[in-house]
């Protein structure tokens, strides 16, 4: 787990560093980076939240991982097999590194059900500390800007998720409904990544410029290496 949170910090890192060489701004820097770090385009919603008046910002960063995430799902399959990597580094390598969910669940299970199941294990780790992610960045943001009234608009999907974890963890969920539940995420995830394909457009990831794309995927290399 120690590489696996090294590794959002070096996205994030990566993003606020990289961004004026790559003529974009600090913020597009750090929702970049956290989006390639932690978990796609929800990363991108919950961090872009915390900064004002950046909706194009958003929808770059959005458009391109999305994308980035989609070739990663099926080349990233093939690098580990080549690599020689074993069940368990292959999970650890796609859920370590594919930016969205339904990404990873999509490359781990296309591998085997013991890869799918590291690699799953592996990316909700990384979507859990979206949280005290986006409350550092807001926290350092509202001192930097002397806004101690600042408001945090908190990522509520993960609050849910956590809730669930727990329930299930400490068996409050009935079997059948578990069994249920999980065909349905399975069905919901598949998909999500069919509508993802969908609305992803060359187009759109061309008209916010070459700069800002080749930024998120120099910290995709980075993420990846």
């Amino acid at each position: 787990m120690f590489w696996i949170s090294g590794g959002i910090v070096l996205s994030l890192s990566a993003g606020l560093l990289l961004a004026r060489a790559f003529g974009s701004t600090r913020a597009f820097g750090i929702i970049s980076g956290g989006s390639v770090g932690i978990c796609g385009a929800s990363a991108a919603l919950a961090i872009s939240s915390v900064f004002p008046n950046n909706r194009e910002t958003e929808k770059a960063t959005i458009v391109t991982v999305v994308t980035l995430s989609t070739v990663a799902m099926i080349l990233y399959p093939i690098i580990a097999t080549h690599l020689g990597f074993n069940d368990l580094e292959s999970g650890i390598f796609l859920g370590g590194t594919i930016h969205d969910v339904a990404q990873v669940v999509g490359a781990g299970y296309g591998m085997n059900s013991n890869t799918g199941d590291t690699a799953t294990i592996i990316k909700l780790f990384r979507v859990a500390l979206l949280v005290p992610v986006v409350m550092l960045i807001a926290l350092v943001i509202s001192k930097q800007s002397d806004r101690s009234k600042s408001k945090l608009t908190i990522p509520y999907f993960l609050i849910a998720f956590c809730s669930f974890v727990l329930i299930n963890s400490f068996g409050f969920i009935p079997q059948e409904i578990n069994k249920l539940a999980n065909i349905t995420s399975s069905t919901f995830l598949v998909t999500a990544i069919a509508a993802l394909g969908v609305k992803t457009s060359l187009q759109d990831i061309a008209r916010y410029g070459i700069r800002s794309v080749s930024l998120i995927i120099v910290e995709t290399i980075l993420l990846a290496t």
